[in-house]
Formats: C-alpha cells, structure tokens, sequence
C-alpha cells in the first residue's frame, strides 16, 4: 500500500469513533417515545395491570372446572387389633396404617359464576385498552417535552444572537465615544444592554437544563443533557397541512379513542352484573366425587371403596335480598352508561378545541414569520444608520431588543404550533406519529 494510502486509512480508523459517537449522540422523537414505553414507571405499570386483569379471568374460569385433591395419612400404632372371623385371622387395626384419599367437586352449573365470567372479561378489555391508552398519553407527553425543550434550545441560541448583537453596538459606543463622535450616553445605553443580554444567557441557560431534567426523567435517561435532539421535521410540516372538516375527524375518533373503549368495556361489565341478582333465582348443581384407599380392609376386606353424588341447592327466599342487589346493579350500569356519554361528548369537544387551535396557531406562526423579517430588516438598517451617524445607541438597542422578542416569538409559535397538532392527533385517538395505537 501506498504511504498516502495507508494516511488516508489510519486518518478514517482515527475519526471512525468520533463518527459514530456523533451518530449515537443524536436522539429523534421516534428513540425518546420508545425509551419512554420501555423505561418509564408508567408504561411498565401498564403492562403489569394487564397481566392482573388477565389473571383474574383465569380465577374466574377455574370457578367452572373440576377441583381434584388428593390426601393421604401415615399413622404409628403402639400395638395391633385383629379380630377370628370363621376361622380366618383379620387385621382390624395395623401398627402401621397407611390411607388416601382423592376427591373430585365438579360446579355442573351455578348461576352466579355465569355473569362474574363475563364481567372480568369485558374488565380485562377495558383494562387492555386503558392500558394501552396510557401508554398514548406517556408518548405524547415525551412528545410535547421533546418540542419544549427544542424550543428551550432555539430561544437560547436568539439569546446569545441577542449578545453578540449587544457586544458588537457596545465594542461600536466605545470605539465612537474614543473617537469623540458620541456621547458618553451612547455607551452606557449599549454597555446596559450588553448586560442585560449576558443576564438572559444566564437565565434562558437555566431553563435549558429544568427542561432536559424533566426529559431524561420522563425517558429515564439520566444523560440526556449529552445527546442532541433531532428536529422532527415531519411533525412541522405535517402541521402546515391544511385543514379538516370536524364532524367525519369527530365520528373516527369517537371510535377510536381507546380511553373511550375502555369506558364501553367498563360500561359492559357493569350491566353483565345485572343478571347476577335474576340468575340467582335458578338451583345451583355440583358433582363428588371420592376414592379412598387403605391398607386396614377390616371386617369388610376391601381395600379400596368410591362414592360419587349430586348436590343440588336452591336459596328459596333471602330476604328480598336479590332485589336490592338488582336495583344496585342496575343504578351502577346507568352510571356506567352516563360515563360513555359524557365521554363521546369529551371527544367532540377536544376535537374541535384542537382543530380551532392549530387554525390560530397557523394564523400566529405567519404573523411571526412577517414580524421576524421586519424586525431583522429594522435591525440591519439601525445598524447601518449608527454607523453613519444617524441614529442613538438607544434606537440600536431598542432594534436589538426587538429582534431577539421576534426570534423568541417565531421559536415559540413554530413549536406551538406542532404541539396543536400534537394536540389534534391525541384528540383524534392516534399516535404522536400520526398512526392507530394498537392494543
């Protein structure tokens, strides 16, 4: 190999880890939401309800299947019992007894079991889509945080745009007021202001750090603060879409909102238990079942011996006792249903809260596009005019300070903005990235 060849070769081996340490230190929206389902308290919480509510369906399930036990018992006499019956010696009593038992109970039919069946099932429905709603909501709270602290970032470079626009008018005071073509006003004004923004770097520095915390605490990721939040350009431009129409959005998310199948499945539960109270006016059936063995067959011989029987009860009267559980249950499933009401109600409200908001936050975002421009072109030709002579290092200021208040205002309308969406997409029962969560 050639030495330039085998330069060229030692200088990738050298940036190689700096390349791909840069590449890792990227974190998108797409990574932060999956640390946060994988991490987070929550997310696993959520999880861990599911496996409950699944539990508890077996619990309910195993009510209608057999019980087999079986019992066995060792006993040590001091002395043997044995009795002559027609000239053959019987064992009545051993010195060492063994027996064992195994016994079957079989529910054939019990009213009661029907409706708790399907009461836990629909509950474990609702739990999974409760659930996995939560798991929503946690992604669009990293989503949200994700934004913020983007726009955290942005006003913190307008801010230090702001000081080095400072530092340049008061370097320009001085060097004027040296020269004796200004007075010793103009580099108070600029030196006031230069303070001012070194103090907002400090402050806005502050913020910074509050919204990586709440970040790397929302992801679990104590070193946040060293990766580099990408922009998700597809959210900003999926917020310059134009507008829907309310009523097919509001129709789809009433269908899809999984907080809101969560209420119907709860709802469903509900009434399942309105039959416990009428079922329990029919007899209950269960078999069983015994197969004992000893080693002491006594004056009967045998060893082995089995019974099996039905028993059938009936509760004829409970002191009115079925109809109170009736109208109780039957009070619990209107509310049950009152609560989905109010949530398809909830639903249409959010939708069109959210529709009517990202329209202003278009609206605002074109303001401070125009308000950004002006105050840029303003900026500049104060600029120029101090230069020449024709202007104060007031009006410099003032131009700075109107500057840094229009990038602020852009940063925080153009985030604003994609947080409405954001904030459409939740209310339409979808994703952070715009697709159907799946149970």
């Amino acid at each position: 190999m050639k030495p330039r060849g085998i330069s060229i070769a030692f200088l990738i081996l050298f940036l190689l880890p700096s390349l791909v340490k840069g590449q890792e230190d990227v974190l998108t929206l797409e990574t932060a939401v999956q640390m946060a389902l994988t991490r987070n308290e929550r997310s696993l919480a959520a999880d861990g309800r599911v496996s409950a509510a699944q539990a508890t369906v077996a619990l309910a399930r195993a009510y209608f299947l057999p019980t087999i036990t079986a019992t066995g018992v060792y006993t040590r006499r001091p002395f043997e019992v044995t009795r002559v019956v027609q000239g053959t010696e019987i064992i009545v009593q051993n010195y060492n007894a063994l027996s064992g038992v195994a016994a079957l109970n079989l529910t054939i039919f019990d009213p009661i079991g029907i409706p708790t069946l399907r009461q836990v099932r629909a509950d474990r429905t609702a739990e999974e889509y409760a659930s996995a709603d939560s798991k929503r909501r946690l992604a669009f709270e990293v989503s949200n945080a994700f934004l913020m602290t983007l726009g955290v970032d942005q006003v913190l470079e307008a801010t230090k745009h702001r000081y080095e626009y400072a530092k340049q008018a008061y370097d320009a005071a001085k060097a004027r007021y040296s020269a004796g073509l200004v007075g010793v006003n103009d580099v108070t004004r600029a030196e006031l202001e230069f303070a001012t923004a070194e103090m907002a770097i400090t402050q806005v520095q502050g913020q910074v750090e509050t919204t990586y915390l709440q970040l790397g605490n929302l992801l679990d990721e104590p070193s946040i603060r060293t990766k580099k939040l990408k922009i998700p350009e597809f959210l900003l431009q999926a917020a310059e879409e134009k507008s829907l129409e309310a009523e097919p959005l509001i129709s789809e998310s009433q269908n899809r909102r999984l907080d809101l199948n969560s209420l119907r499945y709860r709802a469903q539960a509900q009434h399942a238990l309105t039959l416990g109270p009428t079922l329990s006016w029919f007899p209950s059936l269960s078999l069983n079942a015994q197969y004992r063995y000893t080693n002491e067959p006594g004056l009967s011989g045998r060893s082995t011996n089995w019974n099996a029987g039905l028993t059938l009860s009936w509760t004829l009267f409970d002191g009115l006792a079925r109809n109170a559980d009736y109208s109780m249950q039957k009070s619990l499933a209107y509310l049950a249903d009152l609560d989905v009401q109010a949530g398809l109600r909830r639903v249409d409200l959010e939708v069109r809260e959210a529709l009517v908001s990202l329209t202003n936050q278009r609206a605002s975002l074109k303001q401070a596009n125009i308000a950004n421009e002006v105050a840029k072109r303003n900026a500049k030709e104060i600029a120029e005019l101090y230069r020449q002579g024709l202007a104060s290092a007031l009006q410099v200021a003032d131009a700075n300070v109107s500057l840094f208040e229009a990038e602020v205002t852009l940063v925080q309308e153009r985030y604003g903005l994609a947080i409405a969406y954001l904030n459409l997409e939740a209310a339409l029962g979808l994703d952070p990235f715009g697709k159907e969560p799946s149970l």
